[in-house]
């Protein structure tokens, strides 16, 4: 058997550990960050979704003198609705080009509540269910930023 001199025999298995504790705490870090800056953006894109559906209910009251109502809900964006006012000036094709009504950034439904006269539109954030805090906190469109 060949003895190594000490000054070539390597890493001890404490040395290791230390090392690799080391690593694992700055990823912990690293990883931490970068979700939330993940849910933030989620936030932020669910946001400009629902400035964009108001925009295109704008053009629809601007076209039909007032809002879907709450039973027309936002499909009434893709197909004219057949129940309520009747909207005389629909545009033919629709108001959403890609025809479906979307998603928060989480996958969830808008949920969308109007009289006609004003709406509200609001995502129930990453949990899906109403209330919540942080990421789950339900985003409306009369909240101002």
């Amino acid at each position: 058997m060949v003895k190594l001199p000490q000054s070539q025999s390597g890493f001890t298995l404490v040395e290791m550990i230390v090392v690799i504790m080391i690593i694992a705490m700055v990823g912990s870090l690293v990883t931490s960050n970068i979700m939330g800056r993940f849910q933030k953006s989620k936030v932020d894109t669910t946001k400009i979704q629902m400035r964009n559906l108001g925009a295109v209910l704008d053009q629809f009251k601007l076209d039909c003198g007032s809002y879907p109502t709450t039973d027309q809900g936002l499909d009434a964006l893709l197909t004219k609705p057949t129940s309520g006012r009747e909207c005389k000036n629909y545009d033919p094709e629709g108001y959403i080009k890609d025809k479906r009504v979307p998603k928060d950034s989480w996958g969830f439904e808008f949920q969308y509540e109007s009289d006609g006269q004003k709406y509200v539109i609001t995502s129930t954030g990453d949990d899906g269910q109403i209330g919540g805090e942080k990421y789950g906190a339900d985003l409306s469109s009369d909240d101002k930023e």
